[in-house]
């Protein structure tokens, strides 16, 4: 009585058989392989424009404002005036729903 059968042997890899050492061989391939790279390229319109001069609202980029403003939220002294958010809210859907009428 047989206990390895050689027909099931044949069809059947094992360890360290050839089909193995291909796979091997193919990852080490693509782990020298470096990745693509995406190059991306913006247009002048694609650009962040810098706020150094009057705005489109007609007001000045005031940059000291601005250095406070990032010192009182650093320190923990920023407060926020929710009247005065309340009204500007207002006022922009005000000025919103009276420009699609006209």
């Amino acid at each position: 009585m047989k206990i390895n059968d050689p027909i099931k042997k044949a069809t059947t890899p094992g360890v360290g058989t050839a089909t193995q050492g291909r796979v091997g061989k193919g990852a080490e391939k693509t782990a020298a392989t470096p990745p693509p790279q995406d190059n991306v390229h913006l247009s002048s319109q694609g650009k962040v424009q810098t706020l150094a001069g009057p705005t489109a609202s007609g007001g000045v980029f005031d940059a000291n404002k601005v250095d406070e403003i990032k010192a009182a939220i650093a320190s923990g002294k920023f407060q926020v005036d929710a009247e005065k958010v309340a009204d500007g809210l207002l006022d922009t859907v005000h000025d919103l729903i009276h420009s699609r009428k006209g």
